[in-house]
Order: structure tokens, then C-alpha cells, then sequence
């Protein structure tokens, strides 16, 4: 490792000294994170060698099949993090309900929530998955935290952060001032910053989204799509590339990277859900990052962090990336409610069209 080089326990302790006050404590936090996420790359990188791909057998508490190393990273996460004396509990996806902190004398003042393996499904496929997590202040005066406590929306989340697992493992942070990223060096065991103060472009030309479910969009939606897929030839006079991962943690990267947008927007496909991503676990923590990175985070109606939760696992829908993009998309939202939009449809299938004559 260069002299030059800033691990990433470095660069934490440096932003604690910006706060005369700060106690150590939620340093000490963040570098148990860190040792769960590089504790589940090692998981993760063995792949089938350890034994730990297909499915568990169980389903979790929004009833969808879990596979193995959605259950071991779960496991990781609790056990790498419950003895720190940091924390006063942690919900996570895969849990039906917050888990306290057994030891009433290693209760911490804060919360922890994470999703453990984002995109699972990639898993036996060997496509890159993740790990999402937030850190939130425990009420004061609660010494046995409940779900209602962790109902606090993303704007009060004190930091928000990933680990993606690819072709090299990256940590991506924001603690509130900027977002950066530090890859993890194997040899020397550390992540080491290499992607300070990243930023989205306010404009892009490339949009991720799962057009399988087409059918069941809203209007404003369709109307967004259809203008990107109509390429220079369409009301936006600019050609578009389509991306779907299947993996939130992969998309966002992409974004932070190089720019884009990112929807899993509001549809009909099953009406007791009104989005498809968890408020707590994946929404709130990734718009955190994407505001500070320059970005922008809504559900096609309000900002994602504004969004107060009811209910631990509540599900909204996501609609996040450059700016500009995702704002067009905010007015294509209010048009439709209005009765105002005037939706797009391809020359080819109008009245008086190829296919017509």
C-alpha cells in the first residue's frame, strides 16, 4: 500500500475529527460494517466452492424465497455487529422483526438497518450482488427499542452506504458531506479510498428499468419510456440505451459511475403493493447517497426521503439518478395527475401509420 493511500478507518476517524463532541462511538460502528462486508465478499468470492449457492428452503417475511447466502449474509451482519456496543438494534429485510441487542449493558444509541445481499437472485449466476445499509439515531429515553422506533424517514438517517461485490469489491459511503468509494484491497485486506467526491451527471442518456412489467406501468411511466426508446426520431431528438441488472446495488454503482437513471416505478401487477422496493432497507439508504452524490431520489410523486414509514418492510415505488431526468419524470407524474399529459406513441402504430395503409 502507498504512503499516499487513505484506508477507509482513516478517512473515518479524519470526518470524526471534524466534531470536537464525537465519542468514538460511531467510528467503532462503521468499522464493524466494514468487517461484515468484507467477511461477506470472502462468502461471496468463493461461490459455489463454498457451498453456499441455491436456494434455502425458506422464505422471508415478504413471503419471497431465500436463498443461501441471503440467510448467511443475514447471519454476518447480526453476529459481526451485535457485540460492538454500539447498537441499540437492527431490522434487516430478512427479518420478520428488530433484533435487540440481547445484553442491556452493550446497548448503543443507534440503529442499524441493512438489506445483507441485494439481488440474490444473481447469486448462481455469478452476476454482481451487494449489501445496502443505514445508520439512524435511537430515540432518546428508549432503553427497548420496537419497530415504531426505526419508523423515521431517510432524512434523518445519520449515514447511508453499500458494498458491491464484482469483479473487485468497493464501499461505497456518504456520512452527509459528499459520497466516496474505497476498494478493497485482497493483499493488504483494507478498502482503500479510490473514488472520492463522486458525482452524478445531471443529464444522461441511459435508463435501467424491467420493461416485463410494461403492461402495468402508469401513464406518465409509458409516456417516459416510450419518448427514450423513440430515440432521435421521438419528441426527445436523442438516442437512449436501455440497462436491467436485476441487482439495485449494481444499477446505482452504474449511476454513481458514469450517470443514468434507475425506476422500479409504481404499477398494477399486484395492488396491496405499491412499490416493489423497501422503503427502509434500499430506498431510503440509496437515495441518500444519490442526493449527496448530486443526484436525485422520488417515487414519481415526492422525494423518497420524505416519504414518513408505517410499517418496517413498507414498499415504495423508486425512481432515482440524474437529476434532470428524474425531475421530467416528477412532471410527467403531476401532468397525468392533472389530467394534462399528452403521452407519446411511435408514428408506426398511430392511426394513419405503416401498418394501417
Amino acid at each position: 500500500m502507498s504512503q499516499r493511500e487513505t484506508t477507509l478507518t482513516e478517512f473515518i476517524i479524519r470526518e470524526q475529527r471534524r466534531f470536537p463532541q464525537a465519542t468514538g462511538g460511531f467510528t467503532g460502528l462503521l468499522n464493524y460494517i466494514r468487517l461484515a462486508c468484507k467477511r461477506i465478499s470472502f462468502v461471496v468470492g468463493r461461490g459455489a466452492l463454498g457451498g453456499a449457492t441455491g436456494t434455502a428452503g425458506t422464505a422471508n417475511v415478504q413471503g419471497e424465497t431465500q436463498m443461501k447466502l441471503d440467510v448467511l449474509a443475514n447471519e454476518i451482519f447480526v453476529r459481526t455487529n451485535e457485540y460492538g456496543g454500539h447498537l441499540a438494534a437492527m431490522a434487516s429485510e430478512e427479518m420478520d422483526a428488530p433484533y435487540v441487542i440481547p445484553d442491556p449493558e452493550l446497548r448503543g444509541r443507534y440503529l442499524l438497518v441493512f438489506d445483507p445481499l441485494d439481488g440474490s437472485s444473481n447469486i448462481d449466476v455469478n452476476v454482481s450482488v451487494g449489501s445496502i445499509f443505514s445508520v439512524l439515531k435511537c430515540p432518546e429515553g428508549v432503553t427497548q427499542p420496537t419497530a415504531a422506533d426505526f419508523l423515521q424517514p431517510g432524512s434523518r438517517q445519520l449515514c447511508a452506504g453499500y458494498a458491491i461485490y464484482g469483479p473487485t469489491t468497493m464501499l461505497v459511503l456518504t456520512l452527509g458531506n459528499g459520497v466516496h468509494g474505497f476498494t478493497l484491497d485482497r493483499g493488504f485486506g483494507e478498502f482503500i479510498l479510490t473514488h472520492e467526491n463522486m458525482r452524478i451527471p445531471v443529464d444522461t442518456r441511459e435508463f435501467a428499468i424491467n420493461t416485463s412489467n410494461e403492461r402495468f406501468w402508469e401513464p406518465p411511466v409509458k409516456r417516459y419510456v416510450e419518448e427514450c426508446v423513440a430515440g432521435r426520431n421521438g419528441p426527445r431528438g436523442a438516442d437512449f440505451n436501455m440497462r436491467w441488472i436485476a441487482s439495485m446495488v449494481a444499477e446505482v454503482h452504474r449511476i454513481l459511475i458514469r450517470g443514468g437513471l434507475f425506476m422500479y416505478p409504481k404499477d398494477t401487477k399486484d395492488p396491496s403493493k405499491p412499490g416493489r422496493l423497501r422503503l427502509m432497507y434500499e430506498a431510503n439508504p440509496m437515495a441518500m447517497i444519490v442526493e449527496q452524490a448530486g443526484g436525485a431520489a422520488s417515487t414519481g410523486r415526492e422525494r423518497i426521503m420524505d416519504v414518513v414509514p408505517t410499517d418496517l418492510h413498507q414498499r415504495v415505488p423508486v425512481i432515482l439518478g440524474s437529476r434532470n431526468e428524474v425531475e421530467r419524470i416528477e412532471r410527467y407524474h403531476r401532468e397525468s395527475d392533472q389530467g394534462l399529459d399528452q403521452p407519446y406513441t411511435s408514428p408506426l402504430f398511430r392511426e394513419r401509420s405503416l401498418f394501417t395503409q
